[in-house]
């Protein structure tokens, strides 16, 4: 019987792509998705992937739909944290909104993600977490001092989870991307979407499958010995 593993944000770019790999390595694959109904329809008809419904940011639909994901597939092995969401602007413009609104889903979400399957994992003694971060979680960036603040929150998280879940057989690592052509990054002006490509080493953005190949390895038996680290996958654009 394959592992199962859930992708937050799973029906749409990066996260679409994490999906598909993992399904294409063998695992049983379940997406969740906030609110796009017609993307997520989509993205069924064309993988076959199922996908769920819920508000990362609520831990009761959270856990709800955990629960479910469970019942329809069995017990969660691998989880993968990436949804998460944007809402820029400069500090000194920036509402407690819009801080809480990036806080509840980026960092919160990860908790509420992690927390009812974190059982489970210990009692099997096996798990793989991974935490899907941002370059600007550890460089930081203009006008995103929440979203800089999740990301690297992130970090912290996948560090103490890692020391708590060794003994007991669970993995957690995270992915730093950097630019990556997904449909946000390629709805930006073409002229801000050069000057970006100009400060990338590598002359390019990043695609999502680079990501869900890096993926598709921390949770594979390969990696067992991989715990608390971060893979910056950013084309050379920064380094820790």
């Amino acid at each position: 019987m394959s592992k199962v593993a859930l992708v937050t944000g799973g029906s749409r770019g990066i996260g679409a792509a994490i999906a598909t790999a993992l399904k294409s390595a063998g695992y049983t694959v379940a997406a969740n998705y906030a609110g796009n109904d017609d993307a997520a329809a989509k993205f069924t008809a064309e993988t076959g992937i199922k996908t769920y419904k819920w508000n990362v940011a609520d831990y009761d639909a959270s856990k709800a739909g955990i629960a479910q994901v469970e019942a329809d597939l069995g017990p969660i092995d691998i989880v993968v944290a990436n949804a998460g969401i944007t809402r820029d602007a400069p500090f000194h413009k920036m509402t407690p909104e819009q801080w809480h609104q990036v806080i509840d889903t980026n960092l919160t979400g990860v908790f509420n993600t992690v927390h009812p399957i974190w059982p489970g994992m210990r009692e099997r003694k096996f798990g793989r977490v991974v935490v899907i971060s941002s370059i600007n979680g550890q460089k930081g960036q203009f006008a995103q001092v929440n979203y800089a603040a999740t990301k690297a929150g992130d970090l912290g998280i996948v560090k103490s989870l890692a020391q708590e879940g060794a003994r007991a057989g669970i993995t957690a690592n995270a992915i730093c991307p950097g630019y990556i052509a997904t449909e946000m990054v390629m709805a930006v002006p073409e002229k801000v979407r050069d000057s970006i490509i100009a400060g990338i080493p590598a002359g390019r953005l990043g695609e999502p499958e680079e990501i869900a190949r890096c993926v598709v390895f921390l949770v594979s038996d390969d990696a067992g010995f991989i715990n608390g680290s971060t893979i910056s996958a950013n084309g050379a654009q920064f380094f820790v």
